[in-house]
């Protein structure tokens, strides 16, 4: 592991926890041991870090359902795919601060435009692919022809990121279960074909 790497293992959680604003460089610097110098040799600027820190987080976090859902086939079974994901979520990330595109995305609008942005476009990426995985679904007479792929794309990554915070604020992953059974069991049941 190169020093760069060692920062962002030890600093992407305390980002993920404390936010782009709550997160100091005496908190970096605790975390990693290493100077000011040392950190700044690795990264321009906080920015930069706090954005490689985000991307090092959904890496762990996101990148890994990404990865599983090329693997699958069938729209039916990909969505299924994401659900049971969903179901391991609150334990993969409740120790490193919760699902990073939630947390980002709430924390840096009005402070980190950058980041963000980047935020922003992974969460385009999810409505993307859950978009063609719908239409996929209807042109494979999978799901029904009349369905509005945008609409249930947004219902379903609505119902992910809303129930990914309830679960954090009550530490309780009961939300995100019963959220995923209930894509499974109507909204999925209720567009398939």
């Amino acid at each position: 592991m190169n020093t760069s790497e060692f920062i962002l293992d030890k600093v992407a959680p305390i980002f993920n926890k404390q936010g782009y604003i709550g997160t100091s460089l005496s908190d970096i610097t605790n975390a990693t041991s290493l100077t000011k110098g040392a950190i700044y040799c690795n990264f321009s600027n906080k920015e930069d870090l706090a954005l490689k820190a985000f991307r090092y987080n959904v890496n762990i976090a996101i990148i890994p359902l990404f990865k599983l859902l090329e693997t699958q086939e069938g729209a039916i079974n990909k969505l299924f795919t994401i659900t049971n994901y969903h179901r391991t979520y609150y334990d993969l990330v409740k120790d490193r601060g919760g699902c990073p595109m939630l947390r980002v995305s709430v924390d840096t609008k009005f402070v980190n435009p950058l980041l963000f942005n980047e935020a922003q476009k992974l969460s385009q990426k999810f409505i993307t692919g859950l978009t063609e995985i719908l239409q996929e679904g209807i042109n494979n007479n999978e799901i029904l022809q009349n369905t509005d792929v945008n609409k249930y794309a947004q219902l379903i990554l609505s119902m992910i990121e809303g129930s990914s915070i309830l679960a954090f604020t009550h530490n309780d992953d009961t939300y995100i279960t019963n959220a995923m059974d209930f894509i499974d069991d109507f909204i999925i049941q209720k567009i398939k074909a």
